[in-house]
């Protein structure tokens, strides 16, 4: 699926792949009229007696190629409805067939007078607009960071056997054809510049990009690139291994506070933006909730030892479980000392003085052995 073949009717490049597919052209030909609820069932009907088994066969080969997780397969899907249809009610409603064919617990309404897909997350999905069905919350992802919808009318009908929830979890990162991009970051600690080069790939940037805002464990938990990590750990470890573990770990917190200038993602964005390991080390800027996510994972990665998520109303830091004296948190019975990555110069244990005092709102648990 993914080299180009002279046979394939419809080519989309999917964050650096050139990926193609056949259409049949009941699919291509299918209408969304009248526009309500019996054109709904109308189009499902069209493409339910197409030739789709061919094109959901494609897009099995490339989430399975390309190690695509949901929010791949919701790219693939979307990207595919728009290179076949100029209409966004009939992308829409194709999308809502595949992902229904796909097992995907999906549901379509329409709002304003047009179609209206939602997808049932048990996760949250901030900035989205979100319908209560029952019990289960359906999320417009195509709505993200934008207006709300206001009322929709629903299609009742639901898929049989369609019931897979929605999960934008990043366990291990996709596979995309590498375009590697090299980038030095730098910092200065007792009048010495230590500095670091490494190559990461575009295409995951982009891909990362798109993302919605989901849950901070999402984050936490996510892995970073190998080419990555594999450079700036070896870069690293030729200071680390000349210092005591505590002084190590305090080298590797000032890293992540002074190798890069710190910005608010409204003023980044335009948007709340939380970044992957990997974003935080591509963007020149960052803030607090990145920084922290980014000093978890090295830690894990180079220490081995255990870190959680400290989020207060306003900030983020981390806290790691390590035999030191300072400021701490406790959690499950286990003490961890504050380390904060957005507090320049502060070392393992030292807490922004507006915090010092302050329960934080929750903690991140981070899970044992995943993406390291």
């Amino acid at each position: 699926m993914l080299v180009k073949e002279k046979s394939k009717d419809v080519y989309i490049n999917y964050f650096g792949q050139e990926v193609g597919f056949n259409i049949d052209d009941n699919i291509r030909d299918a209408q969304f009229y009248p526009q309500n609820q019996e054109g709904i069932a109308n189009f499902f009907d069209r493409m339910a007696s197409s030739h789709y088994e061919e094109t959901l066969q494609g897009i099995d080969e490339v989430c399975q190629k390309l190690n695509l997780n949901d929010w791949g397969v919701y790219q693939l899907v979307d990207q595919l409805s728009k290179a076949i249809y100029d209409s966004p009610d009939r992308r829409k409603l194709y999308s809502w067939f595949l992902f229904n064919k796909l097992g995907y617990e999906v549901k379509i309404g329409l709002g304003k007078k047009h179609v209206v897909l939602m997808h049932y997350s048990k996760k949250v999905i901030y900035s989205t607009p979100s319908y209560s069905f029952g019990d289960k919350k359906f999320y417009v992802i195509s709505y993200y960071a934008k207006s709300s919808i206001g009322n929709i009318y629903t299609y009742k009908q639901n898929y049989p056997n369609a019931n897979k929830a929605f999960d934008l979890e990043l366990k291990e990162l996709p596979t995309f054809t590498k375009n590697l991009k090299s980038k030095t970051v730098s910092f200065k600690q007792f009048g010495k510049v230590y500095s670091s080069t490494f190559s990461y790939d575009i295409n995951l940037i982009d891909f990362m990009a798109t993302y919605p805002q989901a849950d901070y464990e999402t984050y936490f938990n996510a892995p970073m690139s190998s080419t990555v990590y594999d450079q700036i750990a070896s870069d690293m470890k030729k200071y680390l291994n000349q210092k005591h573990s505590s002084h190590a770990i305090n080298f590797v917190l000032n890293f992540v506070q002074k190798a890069f200038e710190y910005e608010r993602d409204q003023q980044q964005f335009a948007r709340e933006k939380v970044m992957f390991p990997d974003e935080t080390l591509y963007y020149d800027k960052s803030d607090c909730e990145d920084r922290a996510i980014l000093f978890a994972y090295l830690v894990r990665k180079l220490f081995k030892i255990s870190v959680i998520g400290v989020k207060y109303k306003d900030h983020m830091a981390t806290a790691l479980y390590i035999p030191m004296k300072g400021d701490s948190v406790k959690v499950g019975g286990r003490k961890f000392i504050i380390a904060d990555p957005t507090y320049v110069n502060a070392n393992i244990g030292q807490s922004m003085p507006k915090y010092k005092s302050i329960i934080p709102q929750n903690f991140i648990m981070l899970r044992k052995g995943k993406s390291l």
